[in-house]
């Protein structure tokens, strides 16, 4: 099984920026995609971005694209998403997963792995 962790959350200001950082450990060899699933109050949940296992291709959301950018350090098995000029239409809870074997960028579902969630903030 493949563990998530994720860190980087926190409340900053519209058009701010912050960082999320997803660490991967265990039987992460099978590792089809990674990527980063939002859910905000009362809305459904949302790919925000995702990233295939060979770090070679990407896939966002309409909305974060341009503003948002994800990349993998793999040696340490790290998964980022620089967030940069930050709406607060990007409030939610971010969620690091996981996905073995295939995976489809724009829906990876069902997942196989989640993290436990870290919150951004964004006011206005």
């Amino acid at each position: 099984q493949v563990k998530l962790v994720e860190s980087g959350g926190g409340s900053v200001q519209a058009t701010g920026s912050l960082r999320l950082s997803c660490a991967a450990s265990g039987s992460t060899d099978d590792t089809a995609c990674m990527g980063w699933i939002r859910q905000a109050p009362g809305k459904e949940r949302e790919v925000v971005a995702f990233l295939s296992g060979d770090g070679l291709t990407t896939y966002y959301t309409e909305s974060v694209r341009g503003r948002f950018a994800i990349s993998g350090d793999d040696p340490k098995n790290i998964l980022y998403l620089q967030m940069d000029s930050l709406k607060p239409e990007d409030t939610g809870m971010y969620y690091c997963a996981a996905k073995s074997r295939v995976c489809r960028l724009n829906d990876p579902y069902p997942v196989d792995a989640w993290g436990q969630g870290t919150q951004v903030t964004v006011s206005s």
